[in-house]
């Protein structure tokens, strides 16, 4: 296999084992949700206990990422990744045998939840910030995209088959089968060796985070894209997964509603495809501006809500959102040191993430007042422009594909199955 392969970074042991142990532990987590809503329903049958476990998980995850990210840059990243596995195969294990005997409580749940967000909050910015340990920077890009199509497959297989699993197993032994996908992921994980770093390690967890700080505030583009997307999620959350399921419902029905969430995964998948091949000079202009595709998607649910018109949309939409994915992924890698990788992941992460929330109670509180179609209308039209003004930022169009002054020296990485690596040096690069 030549460097020139699509396929070139699966010639280097150490991805080969994070992509499996990724591509696995992904499919354990999309089909987790579906399995613990309808153990919820089958345990008391109401949707707002639905919500509290659900977001017994969500909320101590956004909590604890500031410190999963330091963590993840202190200690080598692949152990961080294996230890939360395995927090997690012993929470939704225990969370299968109580669904499983009938014994399980709602509080029960909640508390079991809370323990496996924790440790994805320390996982997650592990997960993000290893490619650039693992091969060398001309394969980082083709390794996300690698990464996005396994992503954008399995939410595909994860959101048609994890209802399927459900009805015929029961959720409680799809929980069993996800604690079984992080024990797998996390045999894979052990099976890597990196190379050691030479880090800047802060004597205390408050200098880290300030480091970290300082790392995400000092880059404009960075900040800027992050904080516009803090708006895209909420509105997407609040007003299309939501606002946009209630639409269709009454109009093309959930079938073609699930249809079209189905085609955007697929378009997805698709983008993720393209960029194995393509290597734009400006990759994160470009990856905005093809991201862009998501309003036509949105705007047909409001103004022509059939199917011929809705899917296409969605396969448009989701095109351009994998394109968007591993631009932005490989330009974080680019233009962030390794040393501090997993601490402004985690920065991203928690702004991007955090009006979620207040997007979904927003979403509903202002479609009783003025009426969903209005309101998805107008969160469209801001989110989208929102996205295009970050055009007119120069850091941001002019952001290419040459590393930035002191971001870390690559490692020096061999193909085929050779673990072996010099040491990396990392840090601030100051």
């Amino acid at each position: 296999m030549t460097s020139n392969s699509a396929l070139a970074p699966l010639s280097y042991r150490p991805f080969r084992n994070y992509f499996t142990g990724r591509s696995v532990l992904l499919l354990g987590e999309a089909i987790a949700p579906v399995a613990l809503t309808f153990a919820v329903l089958d345990l008391t049958g109401s949707t707002a206990d639905v919500g509290l476990v659900l977001a017994g998980r969500s909320i101590p995850l956004l909590l604890f990422l500031l410190v999963g990210g330091v963590v993840a840059d202190r200690l080598p990243r692949h152990l961080v990744l294996l230890v939360g596995c395995l927090v997690s195969a012993l929470t939704q294990g225990a969370a299968a045998a109580l669904v499983i005997t009938g014994t399980g409580e709602v509080g029960q749940l909640v508390a079991i939840e809370a323990v496996n967000g924790i440790a994805a909050a320390f996982a997650l910015p592990a997960t993000n910030g290893m490619v650039p340990q693992l091969l060398p920077s001309t394969l980082w890009q083709r390794a996300n995209a690698l990464v996005g199509f396994s992503r954008g497959g399995i939410t595909v297989i994860g959101a048609s088959g994890g209802g399927a699993l459900v009805a015929v197993l029961g959720p409680g032994w799809v929980l069993a089968f996800d604690a079984g996908c992080m024990l797998l992921a996390a045999l894979f994980f052990a099976l890597m060796r990196l190379p050691k770093r030479v880090s800047e390690r802060g004597g205390r967890i408050v200098a880290d985070l300030r480091h970290g700080w300082t790392e995400f505030a000092s880059r404009p583009w960075l900040w800027q894209v992050v904080s516009v997307f803090s708006l895209v999620h909420a509105v997407t959350a609040g007003a299309w997964l939501t606002l946009g399921a209630s639409i269709a419902d009454d109009t093309v029905g959930r079938a073609w509603w699930g249809a079209t969430l189905g085609a955007q995964a697929a378009g997805v998948v698709v983008g993720t495809v393209v960029m194995l091949y393509w290597g734009p000079r400006r990759p994160l202009a470009t990856g905005l501006l093809l991201h862009l595709t998501f309003v036509p998607m949105y705007l047909a649910v409001v103004v022509a809500p059939h199917p011929a018109v809705l899917l296409p949309a969605a396969v448009l939409a989701g095109v351009g959102g994998g394109i968007f994915i591993v631009c932005w992924e490989t330009s974080l890698q680019r233009n962030v040191p390794s040393g501090v990788l997993s601490r402004v992941i985690s920065y991203d992460m928690l702004v991007s993430r955090v009006a979620v929330p207040f997007g979904q109670l927003a979403g509903g509180y202002l479609a009783l007042r003025f009426g969903e179609p209005p309101v998805l209308l107008v969160g469209t039209v801001l989110a989208g422009g929102a996205v295009l003004s970050l055009l007119a930022s120069r850091s941001v169009r002019a952001l290419g594909t040459d590393p930035a002054a002191g971001v870390a020296l690559e490692p020096t990485l061999s193909p085929v199955g050779d673990d072996r690596a010099a040491p990396t040096r990392t840090g601030s690069g100051t």
